[in-house]
């Protein structure tokens, strides 16, 4: 496994983390604000790699 595929795998277990924290902390406002930045944070990367 090279460092780039290794370095991938952690930031995707970091931001499964994230979810997972702010699901577990029961707070609807910290899932909301988690849900909507992910949301938009896809979708700016669609539309940025369509330029």
């Amino acid at each position: 496994m090279n460092m780039r595929k290794f370095r991938g795998g952690l930031y995707s277990l970091a931001r499964l983390l994230g979810d997972v924290t702010a699901l577990g902390s029961g707070d609807p406002k910290r899932v909301k604000r988690r849900a909507k930045r992910r949301v938009v944070g896809r979708t700016l990367g669609r539309l940025m790699r369509k330029i």
